[in-house]
């Protein structure tokens, strides 16, 4: 059955006490207007205005040290997550009941597969046999 995904954005992770000054930081630093500084209501996201080809962009409050990691959307998450093992990725977590899946790539970095959300808002969906 096929699947679609696409790279969704970029997530700023910042270990920080102060959600509001990181993200007033990485505001100023981009040029991204902050349109949720609290997205979700748990003081752990801010979400900035969309980047460069409308790409999701947003600083979140975390407890391991802070890096950058990205998010591939995606319309099927486990068909998207058993073709990325088959590339050499590993499965790291699930969380929040698995409404995402952390991942690791055979290089080390870090990245989050997650629900598509809107499949008309932006270009760039690739077509997956699988």
């Amino acid at each position: 059955m096929a699947h679609r995904s696409r790279l969704a954005g970029f997530i700023i992770d910042c270990q920080t006490d102060d959600l509001g000054a990181a993200a007033s930081f990485w505001s100023q630093a981009l040029g991204l207007a902050i349109v949720d500084p609290d997205e979700g209501g748990e003081n752990k996201y801010a979400r900035l205005d969309h980047g460069p080809g409308r790409l999701h962009i947003e600083v979140q409050r975390v407890e391991h040290p802070s890096r950058v990691h990205l998010d591939i959307e995606t319309d099927d998450i486990e068909a998207e997550v058993a073709r990325l093992t088959a590339l050499g990725a590993a499965e790291v977590s699930r969380p929040r009941n698995g409404r995402w899946v952390v991942m690791e790539a055979p290089t080390g970095q870090r990245f989050c597969v997650v629900r598509l959300k809107d499949a008309d808002a932006a270009p760039g969906l690739n077509s997956w046999q699988g």
